[in-house]
């Protein structure tokens, strides 16, 4: 399976997050060196990319190119068959459905930065509302004709009420 260098295939589980100043998802490593950092066969990652488990970056020439989230990826797929005793198929639906969770935990991040933008927004136009009401009554109390409607401001007075 050859993937396009510029685009993440589907399949990419989420694993560990990568060195400070380094791009997790960058294609660095070749075969056998990828193969010695996961502890395994360059065989088994052959095997595991004919299958689309792990899906490297591809190199001009067509050779394979392992990003650091790629061994991160092998170790997993390791685990999961050795010690938990998952067969590939159950190993390719877990990192499908890892896959899924990581797109909408993406996904349920962008929308809460939104309705916080959108908020922020609500309250400058709530605020915004407030004054052009407050200067609108002000010009309204100013326009009034006070020989027609005395206009008396309204006070604090506190009345007390007997029953009686």
């Amino acid at each position: 399976m050859i993937d396009d260098p510029g685009s993440a295939p589907p399949d990419r589980l989420r694993v560990g997050s990568g060195a400070q100043g380094f791009d997790a998802e960058a294609p660095l490593f070749v075969i056998s060196v990828a193969a010695q950092l996961a502890g395994m066969h360059a065989q088994t990652l052959r095997s595991y990319d004919r299958e689309g488990l792990v899906s490297p970056g591809r190199s001009a020439g067509g050779g394979r190119r392992y990003s650091r989230h790629d061994i991160e990826l092998l170790r997993e797929v390791q685990r999961l068959s050795q010690a938990d005793g998952v067969n590939r198929a159950g190993i390719r639906r877990i990192i499908e459905l890892e896959s899924q969770v990581e797109a909408l935990r993406s996904r349920l991040a962008e929308m809460q930065r939104e309705n916080a933008a959108l908020f922020a927004e609500v309250d400058a136009l709530r605020t915004q509302a407030s004054m052009v009401a407050t200067v609108a009554a002000s010009k309204a109390v100013a326009g009034l004709r006070r020989d027609l409607v005395p206009f008396t401001a309204p006070g604090n007075a506190v009345v007390r009420w007997r029953r009686g």
